[in-house]
């Protein structure tokens, strides 16, 4: 008898190794070659990314076993009670100079400046998962169908994880993309899906590009990357600056706080538009993803303007509630006197103009008023 539960647990465990093997959602692997070229970062140690700063992360029995309980017996609302409504997309409404950020949910983003249009980390899944089988989008439906989209001058993308860097997304619009733009080793994901090496443009942190008239700068984060089962930290990750003729904008990526943020905002600052990661955290994983009032910090450090969080309102990953981060992120900002938007999912932000969209929709969508104990 034992020996026939030894034979199934081998076989769940090759079948488990062969589909991450085939499966091209799992993404491509490192050559060789490449990874002689990451030999060349001062990021890159014994085969794997590092952060600037080292991660904590509480691992242990007594931390597991409590975030278990507070999953099983914890009412906060970790998701809307109903879809949430959306913004239906329209590219391009806007006829005048100023550049425009429409927020899709989570950390995907569309930016129109200087009349070219650039997509940041397009994750238009139904769930952040290898096989996304439930749809968990708290909005049910996105603000657009990805046929109906626009040519897209650029993707760019924050890292490798399934929440940032979606399968089926990139294959449904890849035909649309004229340059995918990438920190380190993410490019071989696109590879192994079709997309041609001289469309994949990959760089490492503090690295500057300049992409038809506007300047990139690949900037340092504190996260972490992987999507298979051993690629742990085998590509990099970071943020973004976006430098165009009479805008800046900051996108962080994901990571939790760290004395980067000065350091981008000394050298690149100050930014007329800030998308900072804000959703996702817990206090025992802050060093990968920041809380809220850290999330105002890292703006003002970045010497951002108006600061639009992102990473929050489309997906479960942790376990707040829905709605606390950006309730959280609200009052630290009117507690420092920072201008924040609070656009709806697809929703677009004029960039440099005094309105913006300011008004506490998730409060009607959570049919109550976001309070300290939840």
């Amino acid at each position: 008898m034992i020996i026939y539960i030894l034979f199934i647990f081998i076989g769940i465990i090759g079948l488990g190794y062969a589909v991450v093997k085939i499966h091209p959602t799992f993404g491509g692997k490192q050559s060789k070659e490449k990874m002689e070229l990451f030999a060349q970062s001062p990021q890159y140690q014994k085969g794997k990314f590092i952060n600037l700063n080292r991660n904590e992360w509480d691992t242990s029995f007594g931390s597991m076993l409590s975030m278990i309980r507070e999953f099983l017996k914890s009412k906060v609302e970790r998701k809307p009670r109903t879809p949430l409504s959306i913004v239906p997309y329209s590219p391009g409404i806007d006829r005048s100079n100023s550049a425009r950020v429409t927020w899709f949910g989570h950390s995907a983003f569309m930016l129109e400046v200087e009349g070219k249009t650039i997509l940041f980390d397009p994750m238009f899944g139904k769930a952040p998962t290898p096989f996304p089988i439930k749809n968990q989008r708290y909005s049910r439906k996105l603000p657009f169908k990805i046929e109906d989209l626009p040519a897209i001058d650029a993707v760019v993308l924050s890292h490798d994880h399934y929440d940032h860097l979606d399968y089926g997304s990139i294959m449904n619009m890849k035909e649309k993309v004229k340059q995918f733009i990438t920190p380190l080793g993410v490019g071989s994901h696109l590879a192994r899906w079709g997309i041609p090496e001289e469309k994949i443009s990959e760089h490492d942190w503090w690295n500057e590009y300049t992409f038809e008239g506007l300047k990139l700068a690949c900037t340092p984060a504190r996260h972490f990357s992987g999507r298979g089962l051993a690629d742990r930290n085998s590509t990099l990750w970071c943020s973004w600056v976006i430098i165009a003729r009479d805008t800046k904008i900051y996108f962080s990526g994901d990571g939790g706080y760290g004395s980067h943020f000065k350091e981008i905002g000394e050298k690149y600052g100050p930014f007329d538009l800030t998308l900072m990661e804000c959703g996702q955290y817990d206090v025992r994983w802050a060093d990968i993803h920041m809380l809220p009032e850290e999330t105002v910090q890292a703006h003002q450090d970045v010497k951002g303007k108006l600061l639009l969080p992102v990473h929050w309102g489309a997906f479960t990953l942790s376990l707040h509630a829905w709605h606390d981060p950006i309730e959280r992120a609200v009052r630290a900002a009117e507690e420092s006197g920072v201008e924040i938007a609070t656009p709806r999912i697809g929703e677009t932000v004029i960039v440099g103009e005094d309105q913006f969209p300011d008004l506490a929709w998730w409060r009607t969508e959570s049919y109550r008023v976001f309070n300290d104990e939840t």
